[in-house]
């Protein structure tokens, strides 16, 4: 009986300082690797709601706020805080200005221009679109970084930190009394002991960096975006993949816009305030001064695309029959392939090269290590 009590608790330590930290670390990993499709969800929901109230072509506000009044959660607190602005006497796109953490950006851009085209209904697949799910091998890498970086990130800056206070130091001390030879490996990791932890804590902040910007989303990105200097969008404009959605967003919207009859200079405008990216505004600005100096709307756009793609592809559409969304969708699925395959290599690449630098700092430490060792043996069998 003593023994079976004694099993009984050891299970019981065993289950409240292993299984229970351990389950309570799982649900906050789940939590927050969710967060991002939990917010994608929402909006998607949102979307459907809309499409289906326009269907039956009833008042959107009105319908929004009887649906509000159901008190369901699955659209979140925020929705009510959006029923709330609409029940005070706001349209929707009011709204969503009061409340921009409730849709991601752009969504809430293009909303706002399809109110001011006049049709919702029309801008609601370029929605979609902007919502489009990343492959799931793009986000097997982000859940794989952020794994690495709760668990073995801080783990091997712990313990390389370590070695460096506490274990390093004892090896010089014996060697400096043996008077024995290191290897030339060996004296490297001894004095470049502070750039290898210097090293490990530079690749975990980063890997924080890109875990907050994927868990926050771009409602925690957008609180480092200043309109008089837009680093946010110029980032976001450099990164090839998020580039080439920013151009499919625009031509789409464009297009859209065109085949709504919206003349062509308020046409650019709204597209380029779609793409929620004070670059593609300040481009689409542009393109508007030259349509107002009697440039061609085809040829204006060059300057939006430094490429130049987009002049022969919108010259193309414009002798098209079935309107310019149709003529375009080509390319916009064309960018969007690219736009994925650039982002998979990009994580794919990024996460190989972090799993083999840490492989090699750590296989440098620990050869270093032993090599201290065997000549510490050898020193030791010599005296002998």
């Amino acid at each position: 009986m003593n023994d079976f009590s004694q099993f009984l608790f050891g299970l019981f330590w065993y289950g409240v300082l292993i299984l229970l930290p351990g389950g309570a670390f799982s649900v906050v990993i789940h939590f927050l690797l969710s967060l991002p499709m939990r917010r994608r969800d929402r909006a998607l929901f949102f979307l459907d709601l809309m499409e289906t109230i326009l269907q039956r072509g009833q008042p959107l506000e009105q319908s929004l706020l009887a649906v509000a009044e159901n008190h369901d959660l699955a659209l979140g607190i925020r929705f009510y805080m959006v029923a709330a602005h609409i029940e005070g006497g706001a349209r929707l796109g009011e709204a969503l200005e009061q409340v921009p953490q409730f849709l991601p950006p752009q969504i809430n851009a293009i909303l706002r221009a399809g109110e001011k085209l006049g049709d919702l209904k029309k801008v609601l697949p370029a929605c979609r679109e902007v919502l489009r799910i990343a492959p799931d091998t793009v986000r097997s890498t982000m859940h794989y970084m952020v794994a690495i970086l709760l668990v073995f990130a801080p783990v091997a800056c712990w313990l390389i930190c370590l070695l460096s206070v506490f274990v390093i130091p004892k090896f010089r001390d014996v060697f400096a009394g043996m008077g024995a030879p290191l290897w030339p490996l060996a004296q490297f990791v001894l004095a470049n002991t502070f750039w290898l932890v210097a090293f490990e804590v530079a690749v975990f902040f980063s890997l924080m960096l890109v875990a907050v910007i994927y868990i926050g989303g771009p409602g925690f990105v957008r609180w480092f975006q200043f309109r008089s200097v837009p680093v946010v969008d110029w980032f976001t404009w450099r990164v090839p993949w998020k580039q080439k959605k920013l151009q499919r967003t625009f031509s789409a919207m464009l297009a859209v816009l065109l085949d709504g009859g919206v003349p062509e200079g308020e046409a650019v405008r709204l597209a380029g305030d779609s793409t929620a990216n004070e670059i593609c505004r300040r481009r689409a600005t542009r393109v508007i001064a030259a349509l107002e100096k009697g440039v061609k709307l085809d040829e204006a756009v060059r300057a939006f695309d430094d490429a130049g793609e987009f002049h022969w592809r919108l010259t193309n559409a414009t002798h098209a029959h079935g309107g310019f969304l149709n003529a375009l969708r080509g390319w916009h699925e064309a960018l969007e392939a690219k736009a994925f395959q650039q982002e998979e290599t990009a994580t794919h690449v990024l996460t190989s090269g972090l799993v083999i630098m840490n492989g090699l700092v750590v296989a440098l430490i620990a050869t270093a290590m032993f090599g201290m060792l065997v000549m510490i043996l050898k020193g030791v069998l010599a005296t002998e």
